[in-house]
Protein backbone atom coordinates (compact mmCIF):
# COMPACT_ATOMS: atom_id res chain seq x y z
CA UNK A 1 0.00 0.00 0.00
CA UNK A 2 1.33 3.31 -0.93
CA UNK A 3 1.08 6.75 1.45
CA UNK A 4 -0.73 9.43 -0.51
CA UNK A 5 1.21 12.73 -0.34
CA UNK A 6 -0.05 16.05 0.31
CA UNK A 7 0.20 19.37 -1.67
CA UNK A 8 -1.69 22.79 -1.21
CA UNK A 9 -4.03 20.66 1.31
CA UNK A 10 -5.57 17.90 -0.69
CA UNK A 11 -4.92 14.18 -0.06
CA UNK A 12 -3.68 12.65 -3.91
CA UNK A 13 -2.82 9.49 -5.34
CA UNK A 14 0.96 8.82 -6.52
CA UNK A 15 0.97 10.92 -9.41
CA UNK A 16 -2.40 12.07 -9.56
CA UNK A 17 -3.23 15.61 -10.62
CA UNK A 18 -4.36 18.19 -6.84
CA UNK A 19 -5.50 21.04 -7.37
CA UNK A 20 -4.74 23.37 -4.28
CA UNK A 21 -6.59 25.61 -2.14
CA UNK A 22 -7.42 29.56 -4.10
CA UNK A 23 -4.63 31.85 -2.92
CA UNK A 24 -6.22 35.31 -1.97
CA UNK A 25 -3.83 38.00 -2.59
CA UNK A 26 -4.37 41.37 -1.30
CA UNK A 27 -2.06 44.76 -2.17
CA UNK A 28 0.56 41.79 -2.76
CA UNK A 29 0.00 39.56 0.56
CA UNK A 30 -1.21 36.23 0.56
CA UNK A 31 -3.43 35.41 2.61
CA UNK A 32 -3.48 31.98 4.59
CA UNK A 33 -5.60 28.77 3.15
CA UNK A 34 -7.48 27.25 5.73
CA UNK A 35 -7.77 23.50 4.68
CA UNK A 36 -11.15 22.75 6.92
CA UNK A 37 -12.87 25.47 5.35
CA UNK A 38 -13.55 23.88 2.09
CA UNK A 39 -15.69 21.39 2.84
CA UNK A 40 -18.93 23.53 3.81
CA UNK A 41 -18.37 25.84 0.76
CA UNK A 42 -16.93 29.16 2.77
CA UNK A 43 -13.95 29.15 0.89
CA UNK A 44 -15.76 29.75 -2.49
CA UNK A 45 -17.81 32.28 -0.58
CA UNK A 46 -14.96 33.82 0.82
CA UNK A 47 -13.32 34.17 -2.65
CA UNK A 48 -16.62 35.46 -4.26
CA UNK A 49 -17.05 37.96 -1.34
CA UNK A 50 -13.42 39.68 -2.09
CA UNK A 51 -14.28 39.32 -6.12
CA UNK A 52 -17.22 41.27 -5.84
CA UNK A 53 -15.27 43.57 -3.00
CA UNK A 54 -12.52 43.96 -5.11
CA UNK A 55 -14.35 45.28 -8.41
CA UNK A 56 -16.12 47.57 -5.93
CA UNK A 57 -12.80 49.00 -4.83
CA UNK A 58 -10.64 48.30 -7.04
CA UNK A 59 -10.92 51.80 -9.29
CA UNK A 60 -11.22 54.17 -5.81
CA UNK A 61 -7.59 52.76 -4.19
CA UNK A 62 -5.96 53.79 -7.28
CA UNK A 63 -2.95 56.00 -5.97
CA UNK A 64 -3.16 59.21 -6.92
CA UNK A 65 -0.22 60.66 -9.48
CA UNK A 66 1.52 63.87 -8.01
CA UNK A 67 4.60 64.19 -9.86
CA UNK A 68 7.34 66.58 -8.98
CA UNK A 69 7.90 69.93 -10.50
CA UNK A 70 10.63 69.92 -13.81
CA UNK A 71 11.74 73.50 -13.40
CA UNK A 72 14.42 74.74 -16.43
CA UNK A 73 15.65 78.84 -15.97
CA UNK A 74 17.39 80.55 -18.68
CA UNK A 75 19.36 84.35 -17.72
CA UNK A 76 22.27 85.97 -18.80
CA UNK A 77 24.58 85.21 -16.28
CA UNK A 78 25.63 88.92 -14.43
CA UNK A 79 23.18 89.65 -10.99
CA UNK A 80 19.99 90.38 -12.15
CA UNK A 81 18.55 93.73 -11.41
CA UNK A 82 15.77 94.30 -9.03
CA UNK A 83 12.89 97.24 -9.01
CA UNK A 84 9.36 97.90 -9.72
CA UNK A 85 7.51 95.12 -11.21
CA UNK A 86 3.80 94.22 -12.70
CA UNK A 87 2.59 91.17 -14.26
CA UNK A 88 1.24 90.96 -17.85
CA UNK A 89 -0.26 88.24 -19.64
CA UNK A 90 1.90 86.93 -22.94
CA UNK A 91 0.43 89.18 -26.30
CA UNK A 92 -2.83 87.58 -27.50
CA UNK A 93 -3.44 85.96 -23.97
CA UNK A 94 -6.89 86.87 -21.92
CA UNK A 95 -5.60 89.09 -19.23
CA UNK A 96 -9.07 89.13 -17.55
CA UNK A 97 -9.65 85.33 -17.33
CA UNK A 98 -10.09 84.19 -13.56
CA UNK A 99 -7.26 81.40 -14.40
CA UNK A 100 -4.87 83.94 -15.56
CA UNK A 101 -5.41 86.10 -12.28
CA UNK A 102 -4.71 82.63 -10.47
CA UNK A 103 -1.48 82.31 -12.03
CA UNK A 104 -0.58 86.01 -12.07
CA UNK A 105 -1.61 85.99 -8.41
CA UNK A 106 1.10 83.61 -7.66
CA UNK A 107 3.70 84.51 -9.73
CA UNK A 108 3.15 88.26 -8.50
CA UNK A 109 3.83 86.92 -4.87
CA UNK A 110 7.12 84.73 -5.65
CA UNK A 111 8.12 88.09 -7.40
CA UNK A 112 7.77 90.15 -4.09
CA UNK A 113 9.47 87.23 -2.61
CA UNK A 114 12.84 87.89 -4.67
CA UNK A 115 13.28 91.20 -3.82
CA UNK A 116 11.09 93.08 -6.77
CA UNK A 117 8.78 96.31 -5.99
CA UNK A 118 5.64 97.12 -6.67
CA UNK A 119 5.57 100.67 -8.69
CA UNK A 120 4.74 103.63 -6.56
CA UNK A 121 1.15 105.10 -7.45
CA UNK A 122 1.10 106.91 -10.97
CA UNK A 123 4.61 105.62 -11.59
CA UNK A 124 5.41 103.56 -14.66
CA UNK A 125 7.19 99.71 -13.59
CA UNK A 126 10.73 99.32 -14.41
CA UNK A 127 10.20 95.52 -15.25
CA UNK A 128 7.07 93.36 -17.02
CA UNK A 129 6.41 89.66 -15.83
CA UNK A 130 4.90 88.45 -19.42
CA UNK A 131 3.04 85.30 -18.33
CA UNK A 132 1.89 82.27 -19.93
CA UNK A 133 0.12 78.99 -19.18
CA UNK A 134 -1.36 75.48 -20.41
CA UNK A 135 -3.36 72.86 -18.64
CA UNK A 136 -4.22 69.80 -20.79
CA UNK A 137 -5.66 66.75 -19.65
CA UNK A 138 -4.98 63.19 -20.96
CA UNK A 139 -5.60 59.47 -20.51
CA UNK A 140 -2.89 57.03 -19.34
CA UNK A 141 -3.64 53.18 -18.91
CA UNK A 142 -5.00 51.63 -16.47
CA UNK A 143 -3.58 50.71 -12.83
CA UNK A 144 -2.80 46.95 -11.49
CA UNK A 145 -5.94 45.90 -9.38
CA UNK A 146 -4.63 45.77 -5.72
CA UNK A 147 -6.48 42.72 -5.20
CA UNK A 148 -5.79 39.18 -6.82
CA UNK A 149 -6.83 35.76 -6.63
CA UNK A 150 -4.34 32.79 -7.71
CA UNK A 151 -4.70 29.40 -7.59
CA UNK A 152 -1.75 26.62 -7.80
CA UNK A 153 -2.22 22.71 -8.55
CA UNK A 154 0.82 19.56 -8.33
CA UNK A 155 1.71 16.47 -8.90
CA UNK A 156 3.22 14.50 -6.72
CA UNK A 157 4.49 10.73 -6.00
CA UNK A 158 5.66 8.69 -2.74
CA UNK A 159 5.86 5.67 -0.13
CA UNK A 160 5.98 5.26 3.27
CA UNK A 161 10.04 6.19 4.10
CA UNK A 162 9.52 10.11 2.70
CA UNK A 163 11.05 9.63 -0.51
CA UNK A 164 8.95 11.32 -3.48
CA UNK A 165 9.13 14.26 -5.73
CA UNK A 166 6.37 17.02 -6.04
CA UNK A 167 5.46 19.02 -8.91
CA UNK A 168 3.57 22.57 -8.85
CA UNK A 169 2.17 25.62 -10.44
CA UNK A 170 -0.49 28.27 -10.23
CA UNK A 171 -1.87 31.24 -11.89
CA UNK A 172 -2.97 34.38 -10.92
CA UNK A 173 -5.86 37.32 -11.88
CA UNK A 174 -6.96 40.89 -10.87
CA UNK A 175 -10.27 41.46 -9.50
CA UNK A 176 -12.00 44.60 -11.15
CA UNK A 177 -12.53 46.46 -14.47
CA UNK A 178 -9.33 48.32 -15.28
CA UNK A 179 -9.81 51.84 -15.65
CA UNK A 180 -8.07 54.52 -17.72
CA UNK A 181 -6.73 57.17 -15.36
CA UNK A 182 -6.86 60.88 -16.20
CA UNK A 183 -3.85 63.63 -15.42
CA UNK A 184 -3.90 67.26 -16.11
CA UNK A 185 -0.67 68.79 -17.20
CA UNK A 186 0.35 72.16 -16.08
CA UNK A 187 2.86 74.38 -17.07
CA UNK A 188 3.78 77.93 -16.44
CA UNK A 189 6.00 80.17 -18.01
CA UNK A 190 7.47 84.11 -17.16
CA UNK A 191 9.82 86.11 -18.81
CA UNK A 192 10.84 89.34 -16.74
CA UNK A 193 11.41 92.30 -19.87
CA UNK A 194 13.18 95.79 -19.14
CA UNK A 195 10.59 98.24 -19.85
CA UNK A 196 12.86 100.33 -20.85
CA UNK A 197 13.86 98.52 -24.26
CA UNK A 198 11.74 95.16 -24.33
CA UNK A 199 14.91 92.75 -23.22
CA UNK A 200 14.53 89.79 -21.39
CA UNK A 201 16.72 89.44 -18.67
CA UNK A 202 15.10 86.23 -17.32
CA UNK A 203 12.54 83.34 -18.34
CA UNK A 204 11.95 80.00 -16.52
CA UNK A 205 9.49 77.36 -17.27
CA UNK A 206 8.19 74.87 -14.99
CA UNK A 207 5.60 71.64 -15.48
CA UNK A 208 3.75 69.16 -13.65
CA UNK A 209 1.05 66.53 -13.64
CA UNK A 210 -1.45 65.31 -11.38
CA UNK A 211 -4.22 63.09 -11.13
CA UNK A 212 -7.25 65.05 -12.02
CA UNK A 213 -8.97 63.87 -8.36
CA UNK A 214 -5.63 65.83 -6.79
CA UNK A 215 -5.79 68.74 -4.75
CA UNK A 216 -3.39 69.95 -7.18
CA UNK A 217 -5.19 69.19 -10.66
CA UNK A 218 -7.13 72.46 -9.39
CA UNK A 219 -5.78 75.49 -11.17
CA UNK A 220 -5.48 77.35 -7.80
CA UNK A 221 -3.33 74.33 -6.29
CA UNK A 222 -1.35 73.98 -9.37
CA UNK A 223 -0.74 77.79 -9.60
CA UNK A 224 0.59 78.15 -6.42
CA UNK A 225 2.70 74.97 -6.41
CA UNK A 226 4.57 75.99 -10.28
CA UNK A 227 5.43 79.52 -9.52
CA UNK A 228 7.20 78.61 -6.16
CA UNK A 229 9.29 75.95 -7.77
CA UNK A 230 10.01 78.67 -10.74
CA UNK A 231 11.31 80.54 -7.90
CA UNK A 232 13.15 78.58 -5.52
CA UNK A 233 16.58 79.62 -5.84
CA UNK A 234 16.03 82.79 -8.13
CA UNK A 235 17.08 83.33 -10.55
CA UNK A 236 19.08 79.70 -10.68
CA UNK A 237 20.95 77.95 -12.77
CA UNK A 238 20.85 79.10 -16.43
CA UNK A 239 20.17 75.86 -18.97
CA UNK A 240 20.16 73.36 -16.46
CA UNK A 241 16.68 72.01 -15.47
CA UNK A 242 15.60 70.64 -11.82
CA UNK A 243 13.70 68.34 -9.99
CA UNK A 244 11.60 70.72 -6.90
CA UNK A 245 9.59 68.18 -5.34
Amino acid sequence: MRAARIFGGFPSQAGQPILALPRIIVRGRALPRRNNMFGDGSVIKAVLGLAILGAAVSGCTTPLVNSPVDVTRFHLGAPLERGSVIVEPLPGGAAASIEFQTYAAAVNTELLTSGYTVPATGAPAQYLAVVSFTRTSRDVGPARSPVSIGFGGGVGSGGYRGGGVGLGGGISFPIGKPKTRELIASELGVQIRRRSDGTVIWEGRAQTVADVRAPEAVAANSAGKLARALFRGFPGESGRTITVK
